[in-house]
């Protein structure tokens, strides 16, 4: 069984994640680990992009180095950014 460990956040932090724990039918320590088991860490990152670099060279025949890589356009970003204006509501049609 897992060592229990207290963590100290003020009162109106404890008590929003305990409302959505409760709202999720879950306790609070159980949403505190599950939040915590989605945010990975910077190692994990860094493996996950090494993966998907590697799986690009293998299967595409990329043959982009990493420094391209890192100075490339951030593809992702660009297309959130692209679907969040496609899904604005110009000002004028709002109301």
């Amino acid at each position: 069984m897992a060592e229990n460990t207290t963590i100290q956040v003020s009162r109106r932090a404890r008590d929003h994640l305990a409302q959505v724990a409760k709202e999720r039918g879950m306790t609070l320590g159980q949403l505190v680990e599950q939040l915590a088991s989605e945010q990975p860490t910077a190692e994990q990152i860094a493996e996950q992009v090494a993966a998907t670099r590697a799986v690009l060279r293998e299967r595409l025949g990329c043959t982009l180095s990493d420094e391209e890589f890192d100075s490339g356009p951030n593809v992702l970003a660009n297309i959130y950014a692209m679907a969040a204006d496609k899904t604005r509501v110009p000002r004028e049609h709002a109301a």
